[in-house]
């Protein structure tokens, strides 16, 4: 057993007493399998710039502890934005309710690393609150000083540090400190009393420097307006059964929708999931091979340890189509037989841990995506996503496309608007008929939402041909 270092206890020493929280800790999970105490302080700026003046300006800053005790399938849990010794004995009262007898075996501490994905300087603090304000009111000139048809621009600068400690009732104490940084640019324009928009952006656990720099956010701005230019001219998308090329990229929110949510491991011990006792099976086209891995540097989606303290990994849940590994959090790994894969994570000290995904893609493929769409007979050709829902128990999904073409005959044709994809996960994951040498990562926009929790993460995907996909459309 270790002893947690009063010194390692940052930024929670001058609140907390480490010894007092491991022995309130102790109590609270003595004859539980598991449990935690999860010290959070986070703070946050969001501004945003938008038509002409400072819409909002915003800072937040919150702290807190969560603290749990496992026994079985059930966990006992509370939190509290007081981090005093009284009211971590309150929430040890409470947590203690779910292990009641007791009898159980505390499971053994995480995997120890030193291993760093990003700095952990405050993003906020790389510029002073004006410097930030001028690149925003630059980022509105130039935007507007692209194209005459521009009549509205909203760009939005955000950064936050969250730090936290991880301490479990063995004295193992797991520390994080976590920045994010993005940026996005909206622009609208109008044409003959037709308006239209598009929108970019991206960030990830990094400072703003690079997302502040003239030559960054005029690339931005340009494929904004770029996206807004190209839906201007867009035609009513078709509707009915054809085959679909998707763009490498931020498409792969589709493959983290319909397929991600259903290879987390709660969803699979509780049998909820469409890919529930396949493990071992083949259950997408030879060649796919997905991935959910933390541990790329700098990713929005990446953590150097979950929310639990495991390690994060890099995860194979598909190989050449067959089903090999799903994503565990502690307590699901536990119950299922199987070692936790650093998939373990919480929206904030508020919320308890459970299977998430971090960053989640697909192999590359060796085919030229010229090819894959030079063999599209009549299809669709989708390079970007908006808002989709999908239900994990069949892995149906509907995703509406905001950049999409027509494609017949190879070519690539008029670009449509109002199209929507719809199908299920597993039959997609079989009519995979191409996948490209291309794999790219999405920009670093990427919020996942699970009983109500959001977390940051990172898609990705080369080009693929998917064959037989419903198009919901306004024509027929």
């Amino acid at each position: 057993m270790t002893e947690p270092d009063n010194s390692a206890f940052r930024p929670f020493e001058t609140l907390l007493d480490a010894d007092a929280a491991l022995a309130t800790l102790k109590a609270a999970t003595d004859g539980a399998d598991d449990g935690e105490l999860f010290l959070e302080r986070k703070r946050s700026e969001a501004l945003v710039f938008d038509d002409g003046r400072v819409k909002t300006a915003s800072y937040d800053a919150s702290q807190g502890f969560g603290l749990r005790a496992v026994r079985g399938e059930t966990a006992g849990y509370a939190h509290s934005t007081e981090i005093t010794e009284n009211a971590l004995k309150r929430a040890a009262e409470t947590a203690r309710l779910a292990v009641g007898s007791g009898g159980g075996t505390l499971a053994g501490p995480p995997q120890a690393t030193n291993r760093k994905l990003y700095a952990d300087a405050d993003p906020i603090a790389d510029a002073t609150f004006p410097v930030k304000i001028d690149v925003l009111r630059e980022i509105d000139g130039f935007a507007r000083g692209l194209d005459k048809r521009v009549v509205q621009v909203s760009a939005t600068l955000a950064a936050s540090l969250q730090e936290v400690a991880i301490l479990r009732p063995d004295g193992t104490l797991v520390t994080d400190c976590r920045p994010m940084s993005r940026l996005n640019v909206s622009v609208i324009v109008e044409q003959d009393g037709r308006r239209e928009q598009g929108g970019t952006g991206g960030g990830g656990r990094s400072g703003l420097d690079g997302l502040i720099d003239r030559s960054h956010w005029e690339s931005v701005a340009r494929e904004a307006l770029r996206i807004a230019l190209v839906n201007l001219e867009a035609e009513p998308a078709p509707a009915g059964i054809m085959d679909v090329v998707l763009g490498p990229g931020w498409p792969g929110i589709l493959l983290h929708e319909a397929i991600g949510h259903g290879l987390e491991g709660d969803a699979n011990r509780k049998h909820t999931s469409a890919f529930a006792g396949l493990m071992g099976q083949q259950i997408a086209s030879k060649g796919v091979t997905v991935l959910d891995d933390g541990t790329i540097p700098d990713r929005r989606g990446s953590i150097s340890v979950d929310d639990e303290g495991t390690p994060s990994a890099r995860n194979v849940l598909i190989e050449d189509g067959v089903l090999t590994g799903f994503m565990q959090d502690r307590q699901n790994a536990r119950l299922m037989g199987v070692a936790p894969t650093g998939n373990g994570r919480r929206e904030s000290y508020a919320h308890p841990p459970m299977p998430r995904m971090t960053n989640t893609y697909m192999l590359a493929g060796d085919a030229e995506p010229s090819a894959i769409l030079s063999d599209l007979r009549d299809g669709l050709y989708a390079v970007g996503f908006g808002g989709g829902q999908v239900d994990i128990t069949n892995g149906k999904f509907v995703f509406s496309c905001t950049e999409a073409y027509r494609v017949k005959d190879g070519k690539i044709g008029a670009p449509v608007k109002g199209a929507t994809l719809i199908g299920d996960g597993p039959t997609a994951l079989r009519n995979i008929t191409a996948i490209g040498n291309d794999m790219a990562l999405d920009p670093g926009i990427g919020n996942c939402g699970k009983a109500g929790q959001w977390v940051p993460v990172g898609v990705g995907q080369p080009t693929l041909a998917i064959g037989g996909l419903t198009v919901g459309g306004s024509a027929a």
